[in-house]
């Protein structure tokens, strides 16, 4: 489906001129001071550090175990990727960063502030936008914290999964829970009230108890966001090997829902609020960054194996950019992707361009995990002017899921009530059949018309 990139525009970056540098920083500044960027100037940006100390039992991210790291040619190509994927998507504003991987707290801060500073002297960012990072408790020490923090790291995502070292030994973890407990205690000193927390349940030979004891041990130390994610066996990982070699057994579909249910309870209790399937917060320190994602917001990928979705410019209704928007991925491999970005100053190797209709699913997916659901704002530019009443209004179907409390649909909003979302992967499918009902209806009455004026 998707295609190869050769040929598209291949940026040549020469020796900016002294008065171009200039014009660029008011052009900055100007874009700041405006207090509304079209959507379509505006995205997030996500940066992949693809090294690891590493391979985790049950991962099967893009990521490479490497002890010779050459970090100035990977700071000189992700700096140089990140130049030239803004200047080719147009966009103006940079709302957020994300650095993820891999495990990019290995990377050296002066990576990751040469690449802030690239964007902040590109496009306009608030000084005070969200730029977060993952990091593992092994390479989150206090001065290593410290020095990402003056490189412009302002939020922390700690990837504990378990406090419990028995279970941290079977995911292949390389830190203890004692590692994670030093860790979070600096990251809550380094970055008061913007530090996740990722856990894991549905663990091989974890018990109900076991997972009640992890949710009401962190939150004793916790800071306002946690995520909590069930495990799931990917091919090629270790624990998928074990298993199907019959070495362990997950615990089952009815545990890992009473789990998912403790979780629920558990953390309503302590104060926080889910706003996303597997995100829970407090004191509304959202992540800002995943929210653009959820809703329908475009992101630009960069490093190895990225991915990103955006529009190039030159589309003549800006109230349908969503409907020019591409999909697109990095070369995987890091070597390959450094003599790609050095060649053509990006290695975007695969493309698709996205339907209408590919984009309206893409936000179904993502924007019903959240507990706002899809603004029928959002919804009305990827549909081109069509509202959520327009499209699922008449849906039996779904009336009958709003009927039973598991859906709402309002003239501003559609979204899966808390019921709803603990069993919204059978909710996605009805909403997506309804989707697809409509564009049917929509193409049989265009084939008719279009028949009836050849007649």
């Amino acid at each position: 489906m998707l295609s190869k990139r050769r040929g598209i525009l291949h940026l040549l970056y020469g020796v900016r001129s002294l008065s171009a540098n200039i014009t660029n920083k008011n052009k900055v500044e100007e874009l700041m001071d405006s207090k509304h960027v079209p959507q379509d100037k505006e995205a997030t940006l996500y940066i992949h550090w693809p090294y690891c100390q590493k391979r985790c039992h049950y991962c099967n991210f893009n990521k490479y175990i490497s002890q010779n790291v050459d970090h100035e040619k990977m700071k000189k190509y992700l700096v140089r990727e990140t130049k030239t994927l803004l200047s080719m998507s147009g966009v103006e504003r940079v709302k957020s960063i994300f650095f993820g991987g891999g495990t990019p707290s290995l990377a050296e801060p002066g990576t990751i502030s040469a690449i802030v500073d690239c964007i902040r002297d590109t496009v306009a960012m608030a000084p005070d936008a969200e730029v977060s990072m993952e990091a593992n408790p092994t390479s989150a020490e206090w001065f290593r914290l410290s020095e990402f923090k003056t490189a412009g790291i302002n939020r922390l995502s700690l990837g504990v999964q378990s406090f419990k070292d028995s279970f941290l030994t079977l995911l292949g973890r390389n830190h203890s829970s004692l590692d994670a407990l030093r860790a979070l205690e600096a990251a809550k000193t380094l970055f008061p009230g913007k530090v996740s927390l990722d856990l894991i349940f549905g663990i091989p030979n974890q018990t109900l108890t076991d997972w009640k004891e992890d949710l009401e041990g962190v939150l004793k130390v916790c800071d306002n966001h946690i995520s909590l994610y069930q495990l799931t066996l990917e091919r090629g990982t270790n624990l998928f090997k074990w298993h199907q070699a019959g070495d362990v057994s997950l615990p089952d579909a009815d545990e890992t829902a009473d789990m998912y249910q403790i979780a629920l309870d558990t953390m309503a209790e302590a104060g926080f609020r889910r706003y996303e399937v597997s995100n829970f917060v407090r004191d509304d320190s959202v992540s800002i960054h995943n929210l653009s994602y959820w809703t329908g917001g475009q992101y630009i990928g960069v490093g190895p194996g990225a991915h990103g979705r955006f529009a190039l410019p030159g589309g003549n209704n800006r109230e349908s950019f969503y409907g020019q928007r591409e999909a697109r991925v990095q070369t995987l491999e890091p070597n390959s992707w450094m003599c790609e970005v050095e060649k053509f100053g990006h290695a975007t190797c695969k493309r698709v361009k996205l339907s209408q209709l590919d984009s309206l699913k893409e936000l179904i997916m993502t924007g019903l995990r959240t507990d706002r659901g899809i603004a029928n704002r959002t919804w009305m530019q990827l549909s081109g002017g069509k509202s959520l009443i327009d499209i699922f209004g008449n849906c039996q179907t779904l009336n009958t899921l709003g009927e039973r409390g598991l859906l709402e649909l309002t003239c501003n909003s559609f979204r899966v009530t808390d019921k709803g979302l603990i069993v919204l992967d059978s909710i996605i499918p009805d909403v997506l059949n309804g989707l697809d009902s409509f564009y049917a209806r929509k193409s049989s009455i265009l084939y008719v018309l279009d028949n009836n004026t050849h007649l």
